[in-house]
């Protein structure tokens, strides 16, 4: 899209579904699971906040094109959880120019449920995770994050792929074809190689944040728990994209911030992918990984002991 006028553009409303309820990690039910969530004080588990990529994905196609599949960055804050059962809608503002744009989800009473910048590179100007980081304080002392420095690099490189039927492990219990069974915006781009200028069928904006997750327990972050995370912000950015189903790539991992609020202890991992040799980068994901607090047993008995 090339032009000097504003455009705003919307879908329709959907209902995106729940598949995280059998979610495990640190050996226990996730937040996404409807006993602990309501343990914990929510409604049900909530649809993870990535899932509603999808919905925005036929709006950056509408006012990027092809371009934002192979070079697009969407940066978001999450900001109301959804449960199954409620029906989001999604929303586009292009900026002048024709190489940004403001998107946002609202549930069907306009509860907001995520912001974000959408953008087409290689210059993508200041994101909103950019922005959000640079106001960041620095936290005081941290209790399940203690052993955590900015700058802290992943174990080791860590080899992933995702292929059509492949089961994504217990952080994401579910295959790329029985995601794509209920995605909210399907599209032959995801599962016919014939069908995509590439000659490959892609990894859906949301499935990109399992690849990039899949393995993450390779990085070996020293996260005290038990304790329930939830993600709060997200960018996923791609370089040199789209990324392909059943192609091998490359992960690395490093802490890029900490920081705290009232509720959550905060570490934000940049997870970079590249081609197998490592040497090629092809996509990057910022995530805010925010563990509550009060998840955490005798929280407050560290902390106090911590000064």
């Amino acid at each position: 899209m090339k032009s000097d006028a504003t455009l705003s553009i919307c879908g329709p409303l959907r209902s995106p579904k729940q598949m995280l309820e059998h979610q495990e990690y640190d050996g226990h039910s996730s937040i996404h699971d409807d006993e602990t969530a309501e343990k914990l004080g929510f409604k049900a588990g909530p649809i993870e906040g990535p899932t509603h990529f999808s919905q925005l994905a036929p709006l950056l196609f509408e006012l990027f094109g092809q371009a934002f599949f192979e070079r697009g960055c969407i940066s978001a804050h999450y900001q109301n959880m959804v449960v199954e059962g409620e029906q989001v809608r999604a929303f586009a503002t292009a900026h002048p120019g024709g190489t940004s744009a403001y998107v946002w989800l609202e549930k069907s009473d306009g509860t907001p449920v995520l912001e974000a910048s959408a953008s087409v590179g290689p210059e993508h100007g200041s994101t909103l995770l950019e922005q959000r980081m640079a106001k960041l304080r620095p936290p005081g002392p941290l209790v399940i994050l203690e052993d955590l420095a900015v700058g802290m690099k992943g174990a080791a490189d860590e080899a992933v792929r995702m292929d059509p039927d492949q089961h994504m492990g217990k952080l994401y219990p579910f295959s790329l074809n029985q995601k794509l069974a209920k995605i909210t915006e399907t599209s032959p781009w995801y599962s016919d190689p014939s069908s995509t200028p590439w000659g490959k069928a892609i990894i859906p904006l949301e499935m990109i944040s399992v690849l990039a997750e899949y393995s993450n327990h390779q990085a070996g972050f020293p996260v005290k728990g038990p304790a329930v995370g939830l993600f709060a912000d997200q960018e996923i950015r791609l370089v040199k994209g789209p990324l392909f189903v059943g192609e091998d790539y490359l992960i690395r991992r490093e802490i890029a911030a900490l920081s705290e609020s009232r509720r959550t202890e905060s570490y934000w991992v940049r997870t970079q992918i590249f081609d197998p040799t490592g040497e090629e980068l092809l996509a990057e994901m910022l995530l805010n990984h925010a563990s509550l607090k009060h998840s955490y047993a005798n929280y407050e008995t560290r902390l106090a002991e911590l000064g």
